[in-house]
C-alpha cells in the first residue's frame, strides 16, 4: 500500500497540501498520515493545531474514504520531525505546503520545506494554495 505523508498546519498552506496528499491517496489507492509539529512552542506556534482545529481536521478526514494516521510531535526541528516520520511509515511521498518568505527570513528562520526536500528518502511534492 502506498504512504503519503502530509505536513500539515491549520491554515491555508497545511489545507492546500493535505487537499493534495488526499487525491494522490486516492489515485495510488493509498494512505495518509498527517503530521502536525512544532518546535516546542506549541502556546505561540500558530502552526501546531489545538483541540479545536484537531477535531475539525478528524470530521474532514472523517468523510474522506481513505487511512488516515493524525500524529503530533514536538522537536528541535519541525522538517526532521516531519522526516522521521516518513522514515518511520516508509513513505512513498511527502507533501507540502510552501509559503513564500523574504531572504532575510530564510536567512533568519532555516526553511522547514528546505530541509524536508534535501532531506528525504523519497519523493516530495511541494504545493501552493490557490490564488
Amino acid at each position: 500500500m502506498t504512504t503519503i505523508v502530509v505536513g500539515w498546519t491549520p491554515d491555508e498552506f497545511g489545507e492546500a497540501a493535505l487537499r493534495r496528499a488526499l487525491e494522490e491517496a486516492r489515485l495510488r489507492e493509498g494512505r495518509v498520515v498527517v503530521v502536525n509539529a512544532t518546535r516546542g512552542d506549541a502556546l505561540v506556534d500558530e502552526r501546531y493545531a489545538d483541540d479545536e482545529q484537531l477535531a475539525a481536521l478528524a470530521t474532514e478526514l472523517g468523510g474522506a474514504g481513505i487511512e488516515v494516521d493524525v500524529r503530533r510531535s514536538m522537536g528541535a526541528d519541525v522538517g526532521d520531525q516531519v522526516l522521521a516520520v516518513a522514515a518511520d511509515v516508509a513513505a512513498d511521498l511527502v507533501v507540502i505546503g510552501l509559503r513564500r518568505r523574504t531572504p532575510v527570513g530564510k536567512l533568519l528562520m532555516g526553511s522547514v520545506a528546505q530541509r524536508i526536500l534535501l532531506g528525504a528518502e523519497c519523493a516530495v511534492l511541494a504545493v501552493k494554495p490557490t490564488a
